[in-house]
């Protein structure tokens, strides 16, 4: 997403919050320096491997780009400021970092987060490390739009905000996850200008939350003091304080509860050791994960992780999986000439610092075998400009073995086809076994950049669904050249989806499906006996060519077991329309409105 739809964002109420950015210092800095002089010694151990194969020694320091702050540190404004001042705007850049926080109190602090940066607590639970100030993201590098704030994280703190209310102002890719905000959370810019968001899981808002002109919004097991509105799609499950029910006005989907969530695994401090806590699998949850004091899961020690720095070969990478150990990559760009291979059970593969990982001569990046709790996290694959046939697979062709008790789950795990530079793929992600749990993605053909353009970087599909019973929690899947999402798989659920079609096509022609005008944002095959979706939305945008007439955005069989509820199609500025919104069903969008055609039920 970056063109904002032609309407005014919404009205701020009277007195809502205004929070003003904190200037960045200008004070230059030592990054590498600094890093290696805040890492904790962490002891390493060797595990066991064949007599012919190369030892990989797990555990280690954690490289340069991650920075370990604690109370007592001086400056603490003046680092965090210079990591800000360096990524505000650096949305195609190589910088990568992840700022990580000892428990304690930490007074006087606003940490501003910009691109390609993690910030993070080091204790097990959010309360653990306090900030009597802000984490924030504005948007004034963009004149004042967050439509473009993207790749970012903040996890696992508490927050007192100076002005009762804290500023989180992003779009696609910018989790807020195991946080504590203790007063509110503006969702809006500085101004209130676009946004097109987001998302938040397992975290506590004491206060009101307010969306403002944020487009759309999905938040899971959490705890809100109470929501402030609605632009198109704001879907809820599991959230105490969430409102009612009440799309399509105001838009508000709300599930009582998840199906099924596993929240991210997180790096933190247990006395001087670090370790990875790996939550368990919670089954109709609600609310948050920690709410009862120590969370429920397990806690893998470092030494049992090989941990990834720059320059690091796919083939190490794999013979440490061979080896027995986990995977958790530094924060830096990394290029793979051959696929890193995930085939043991509970593997846990955790990136820092949106790590990234760019294929290399046309092969796909991470293939998941067909094994139970494999964790995918905090991952950003960057297709290379030869084209990969895919870039992430969950399982080969045809897995069949159920992993129902611990399915294998894929979070703040991103796709980038160009922006950054050339880059091209077939299909983003496959997901091939069973009972897989998607859970934020952000699967992206890039609409600016470098690279950019109907045929440069060519990508059909963003998710092709094969196996059974999988489930999505916030999934965005942007312009591709096809079919954006494909649901071949029996008994799949997704809950918000959001979507724009391939703003490029180049005229009508370029598209047709046939007989149909138009790839489907979201196809679930005509072999599908059951399958559902709650809070869907298709927004269309072809600037190049705006006559371009889209049937729908979302089509599926006619079947007793195929449910959707609360979808909608939007045409932004007038740009190319759709004609309905499932199938033959649902009016069309009409003028440059950017008003919604909108099915509260289906079929």
């Amino acid at each position: 997403m970056h063109v904002p739809p032609t309407e005014p964002p919404a009205t701020p109420p009277t007195g809502a919050p205004t929070t003003s950015r904190r200037r960045h210092r200008t004070r230059t800095f030592g990054f590498a320096a600094f890093a290696v002089s805040l890492l904790m010694a962490v002891p390493t151990a060797q595990t066991a491997f064949g007599k012919d194969a190369q030892a990989i020694e797990g555990g280690g320091d954690l490289g340069p780009n991650v920075m370990v702050f604690d109370p007592s540190m001086p400056d603490i404004q003046a680092k965090v400021d210079e990591v800000f001042k360096q990524q505000e705007s650096a949305q195609f850049g190589t910088g990568r970092y992840a700022l990580m926080f000892k428990p304690g109190t930490y007074d006087k602090i606003n940490a501003q987060i910009g691109f390609y940066t993690q910030i993070a607590g080091l204790g097990l639970n959010p309360d653990d490390t306090t900030f009597n100030g802000d984490v924030t993201v504005d948007a004034g590098w963009f004149n004042g739009n967050a439509t473009q704030n993207f790749w970012r994280s903040a996890e696992n703190l508490a927050l007192n905000p100076v002005s009762g209310t804290d500023r989180w102002a992003v779009s696609q890719a910018a989790p807020f996850r195991r946080m504590h905000v203790k007063g509110g959370l503006n969702l809006a810019p500085d101004g209130y200008g676009w946004a097109s968001g987001g998302y938040i899981a397992d975290s506590k808002i004491d206060g009101q939350v307010g969306p403002y002109s944020q487009q759309q919004w999905y938040t899971r097991d959490s705890t809100i003091g109470s929501w402030g509105n609605g632009v198109w799609n704001m879907t809820f499950s599991g959230v105490e304080g969430a409102p009612a029910q009440s799309f399509p006005e105001p838009p508000y989907t709300t599930l009582e509860n998840t199906p099924v969530s596993r929240e991210k695994p997180f790096l933190y401090l247990d006395g001087a050791d670090y370790k990875v806590f790996v939550p368990e699998k919670r089954t109709n949850a609600r609310g948050v994960s920690w709410a009862n004091g120590t969370p429920k899961g397990e806690s893998i020690p470092l030494d049992q992780f090989y941990v990834v720095k720059p320059g690091a070969t796919a083939e190490t990478i794999n013979a440490a999986v061979d080896q027995g150990l986990h995977l958790l990559f530094t924060p830096g760009v990394y290029h793979v000439d051959q696929t890193i291979n995930i085939d043991r059970a509970n593997t846990v593969v955790l990136g820092l610092g949106l790590a990234t990982i760019i294929p290399d001569n046309g092969v796909t990046a991470i293939k998941v075998g067909d094994v139970d709790g494999v964790k995918l996290a905090g991952l950003l694959v960057d297709a290379g400009p030869t084209n990969s046939d895919t870039l992430i697979e969950v399982g080969p062709e045809g897995a069949s073995a159920s992993h129902a008790d611990n399915p294998t789950s894929l979070q703040d795990v991103f796709v980038r086809v160009g922006g950054a530079g050339a880059g091209k793929a077939t299909t983003g992600m496959v997901v091939n076994s069973n009972d897989t749990i998607i859970d934020h993605t952000w699967l992206w053909r890039a609409d600016h950049g470098e690279g950019v353009g109907w045929e440069t970087n060519r990508a059909d599909y963003g998710l092709q669904v094969n196996g059974d019973n999988v489930l999505a929690t916030g999934l965005f899947v942007e312009h591709f050249n096809k079919y954006d999402v494909r649901w071949s798989g029996e008994n799949g659920k997704t809950i918000f989806f959001q979507n724009e079609k391939a703003y490029d096509a180049p005229n009508q022609a370029a598209i047709q499906n046939g007989d149909t005008k138009g790839y489907a944002a979201y196809k679930v095959d005509d072999s599908v006996t059951t399958h559902e979706g709650w809070g869907l939305g298709s927004y269309c945008y072809f600037n190049v060519d705006p006559t371009i007439r889209q049937d729908h955005g979302f089509q599926a069989p006619v079947k007793p077991g195929v449910k959707f509820h609360d979808l909608l199609v939007v045409s932004l500025g007038g740009q190319g329309q759709y004609e309905h919104v499932i199938n033959d069903t649902g009016s069309p969008t009409s003028g440059t409105d950017t008003i919604p055609s909108q099915v509260v039920s289906f079929p």
